[in-house]
């Protein structure tokens, strides 16, 4: 039995899915995990946008956006948990959100519409990705998922999310560890 102080943290990594991940939902995704404990992990799939765009989302909440360059933005499928609602996963900001957690060493996560607001009015995060959903799992879930060849982790580059276009960002995240689609394999090595 192995003692808590070895076990794992993906907190602020990203997951990045192997071609032998077994639930198609997660094929080809790369998650950012927010929150991973002993109680399991909390994360926000980046490389999955919907037909959904911000100016809809916005006027179904009844907020008004008027900022041009996010009108047309995508909302994210961040998973298939809750995905009802709305995860706003943004740079830290000096503003204390209603409902926000703040990833150790990477970005926040706020769920409460006080940021939407603040986004509709211009001071909200500049940099941020809307998800209508999560992925979650239970204690000891993503371990066994990972030693089962579901993912590769690697520590979390904001630029990916933020900067490279969606259908770009399995690819960029492989890079980070040297590896590109055509080399990952659906078979698990073990010594």
């Amino acid at each position: 039995m192995s003692k808590a102080s070895d076990r794992i943290n993906l907190t602020n990594q990203f997951l990045i899915a192997m071609p032998s991940m077994a639930d198609a939902v997660f094929a080809g995704a790369v998650i950012y995990v927010c929150e991973h404990n002993e109680r399991g992990a909390l994360g926000l799939m980046i490389n999955r946008p919907t037909d959904i765009v911000l100016q809809a989302l916005f006027n179904r909440i009844d907020l008004k956006l008027e900022n041009e360059p996010l009108l047309h933005l995508p909302v994210y499928f961040g998973g298939p948990v809750q995905a009802e609602r709305g995860f706003v996963l943004h740079e830290p900001t000096s503003t204390q959100y209603n409902s926000s957690m703040q990833v150790p060493g990477g970005l926040a996560m706020t769920t409460s519409k006080d940021v939407l607001e603040e986004i509709a009015f211009g001071k909200g995060p500049e940099k941020f990705l809307l998800t209508l959903g999560h992925a979650g799992w239970s204690a000891g879930q993503l371990e066994e998922e990972i030693s089962r060849n579901g993912w590769l982790n690697v520590e979390a580059d904001p630029g990916i999310i933020f900067n490279v276009p969606a259908e770009q960002r399995f690819t960029a995240a492989l890079s980070i560890l040297g590896v590109s689609p055509a080399m990952l394999s659906s078979e698990a090595g073990h010594a």
